[in-house]
């Protein structure tokens, strides 16, 4: 028999069964909120994987599109690789839930989240995030839980608890929160420039409800939870930690650690290594799990320097932001570019603009199909942190960065009506010290400006850190974190905004929460940094976004025609719009309110276009004046195009002033001639006359 559970959540019914699927998993939630149906599981091997010196969990968000009555498009007719909102929404699940497992625990723990169906009332990565929660808390698989999550809009300026897919894509807020019983352990937003202290207010109205979540997973578990298992341990033994620092001496650690360079840490830390693996040569068992006592070693050193002494590796006072530089317009011919700076952190951006056929379109659990104007993308390759590697695409954490980098931005486009193009911009990581995803904010904000995108306010991002000690009032918030101190470090906080309020966060941390006072004092922290690195960075390379494209840049004009004129245009099986593209070498859209964006390089074809438009959509008149071509001549007359499927008839009396006897004695096929239109004939044929012209 199965159990089933259910709670109001947010003014809906949350359903929980279970022992009705799934039962040889170690944890089963079928879940169900609204119509929303969710297969969550969570599954561990038996015994930890062997030579790795980190805990590995997979998580997994499966978007199946029968969920809304769809068949996947392609040859294949099946759902093929994971979509970019399944591989976010993952790292969301992945994030909060991480640090609940055990430090030592290195059995492979696999969490798998099934889409079954979608109630466009309750969004189904929301249900995912819940069940994969409940999954594992009831399962045997050690976990310090449960967590919980909530997600808040913000709609006409009021909080949406759990807000409908439309509430979420059309609201100010899109805000995720986990928490344990006691703290906040993930923060996910992207906001209209919201506030800091409305952004305070609607993070913890949701780490309340998590509390009303929690309260009913600890009922669950309560009846049919499992026993947790026991597990080997991987903690490096206390042993050799006391043998590495007879051989060095934290002293000596610190020394290594403590400076400004990268490659220089990191020959000194290689040199450590080298000691300590000829001193422990005979002793098999160390040497297999040296690389992580070395990490360890660092991190405690860091950690002390940080908290107890106020010292970071390279030198900086906590509140101080490494050395900035920017530039705009490093490469030549393309639409925009720019260059940030942050001390050994570089990105430059490009930025191209294209015509809105171009958006992206995405196949998703969306009932609607879906159009991305704006793409951001990150790329890291392996010489940014002087490794070497072969590429092999963008991972789940570019993936992740380039989607950050892109929340941040959107709130300050122009609309497509004010700026239509689709418009794609590409951070390519040149090096890599900490925070490259809030330098790709800085450099894109840049792009887009030099590329002369009219965004409405200046954008900018930064990371805070954060070092614990043993109790909640004794830790460190540091600003502009580098990489070794995100490594050894608590935290990862990155918030962006303009002057106004906040367009993103992504809260990162590796314990088990954080209080109220470090929530507001990183995001308080964030926002005197961003508005500095704005007013002494980015706003001396280029302070306001160019007043036109640049001259690579395709050009865009814009006509409104009448919507029942969209076929005239578009001509049988598209006949009449591509000999247009044909004749002109621009692109053409329309929309279905008889908008028509003619995009092109060259000012004469494009004006040859609309031109061209504007005579096939024009109800023609007794009196007007068109240039035309020759296009059959018979005995009674010439027809001439005078527009791309459009023909009129000159008749042979109306071809000269004087009396002809062939109409091949004047004209021929090819010629352009200059008529004027006379009206319909009785058989309905537009009738033309060239001799008439002077009179007009």
């Amino acid at each position: 028999m199965y159990q089933t559970f259910t709670m109001d959540l947010a003014g809906r019914t949350l359903k929980v069964d279970i022992n009705r699927v799934g039962k040889q998993a170690n944890g089963c939630a079928f879940m169900q909120y609204g119509e929303t149906t969710v297969l969550c599981t969570a599954t561990a091997s038996e015994k930890p994987r062997e030579g790795i010196d980190f805990f590995p969990l997979s998580v997994e968000y499966e978007e199946k599109l029968y969920a809304v009555g769809k068949i996947p498009g392609g040859f294949n007719k099946r759902e093929g690789k994971a979509s970019e909102n399944a591989i976010l929404t993952s790292r969301v699940i992945d994030r909060p839930m991480r640090p609940l497992f055990p430090k030592d625990y290195r059995n492979d723990v696999a969490l798998n989240n099934m889409v079954m169906s979608v109630d466009p009332a309750c969004r189904p990565e929301l249900v995912a995030m819940l069940g994969a929660a409940i999954a594992t808390c009831i399962s045997d698989i050690p976990f310090d839980g449960p967590c919980a999550m909530t997600q808040v809009g913000l709609v006409d300026g009021e909080f949406v608890v759990n807000p409908s897919q439309e509430q979420w894509k059309n609201g100010d807020l899109n805000l995720t929160v986990a928490s344990t019983s006691e703290k906040v352990i993930m923060i996910e937003a992207g906001a209209n420039e919201v506030p800091e202290k409305k952004m305070i207010e609607a993070i913890y109205m949701a780490h309340e409800i998590n509390q009303t979540i929690i309260a009913f997973i600890n009922q669950i578990v309560a009846e049919v939870g499992k026993p947790k298992h026991e597990y080997t341990s991987c903690a490096i033994p206390e042993e050799l930690f006391e043998e590495m620092k007879k051989l060095v001496s934290p002293e000596e650690m610190e020394t290594a650690v403590f400076t400004d360079d990268k490659q220089t840490r990191e020959e000194n830390i290689r040199k450590i290594t080298e000691k300590f693996e000829e001193a422990f040569a005979e002793k098999e068992e160390w040497l297999a799990v040296l690389g992580e006592a070395v990490y360890q070693y660092q991190k405690k050193t860091v950690r002390k320097m940080i908290l107890k002494d106020h010292k970071r590796p390279d030198g900086r006072e906590i509140t101080q932001i490494r050395p900035l530089a920017a530039e705009v317009d490093l490469i030549p011919r393309v639409h925009g570019s720019a260059m940030f700076t942050r001390g050994q952190t570089q990105i430059c951006n490009v930025c191209t603009l294209a015509p809105l056929s171009e958006v992206q379109r995405i196949d998703g659990l969306d009932e609607n199909e879906v159009n991305k104007r704006y793409m951001h993308h990150y790329n890291f390759p392996s010489y940014s942190v002087g490794e070497t590697k072969p590429s092999r695409g963008p991972g789940r954490r570019e993936i992740g960065h380039g989607a950050l980098a892109e929340r941040a931005l959107i709130p300050v486009l122009p609309s497509e009506e004010e700026f239509p193009y689709a418009i794609r911009t590409v951070s390519e990581t040149f090096e890599s010290n900490g925070s490259t995803s809030m330098a790709s904010t800085c450099a894109s904000c840049m792009s887009l400006m030099a590329a002369g995108v009219p965004i409405k306010k200046m954008v900018a991002g930064i990371s805070c850190g954060l070092v614990t000690g043993d109790t909640d009032d004794d830790y460190v918030l540091l600003t502009d974190i580098q990489g070794l101190e995100d490594f050894f470090g608590d935290m990862d906080f990155k918030v962006t905004g303009t002057t106004e309020g906040i367009t993103a966060i992504q809260m990162d941390i590796k314990i088990h929460g954080l209080t109220r006072p470090i929530v507001e004092g990183a995001i308080a922290r964030c926002l005197e940094a961003r508005l500095f690195i704005m007013d002494n960075c980015m706003k001396p390379a280029i302070s306001a976004p160019r007043p036109t494209v640049g001259e690579y840049a395709p050009k865009i004009i814009q006509i409104q025609i009448n919507p029942e004129k969209i076929g005239d245009v578009v001509g049988q099986r598209g006949k009449t719009i591509n000999t247009i593209i044909e004749r002109t070498g621009v692109k053409i859209d329309i929309s279905d309110e008889g908008a028509v964006s003619v995009c092109g390089t060259d000012k004469a074809m494009m004006d040859a276009a609309v031109e061209m438009i504007k005579i096939i959509t024009t109800d023609f008149e007794e009196g007007q004046v068109f240039t035309g071509k020759v296009v059959s001549i018979k005995e009674f007359g010439a027809f001439i195009e005078f527009a791309p499927g459009k023909e009129g008839m000159v008749h042979i009396s109306k071809i000269s002033k004087e009396r002809i006897n062939r109409v091949e004695d004047v004209l021929t096929l090819g010629d352009k001639v200059t008529v004027v239109c006379l009206g319909k004939d009785k058989m309905g044929r537009i009738s033309f006359s060239m001799k008439d012209v002077a009179q007009q």
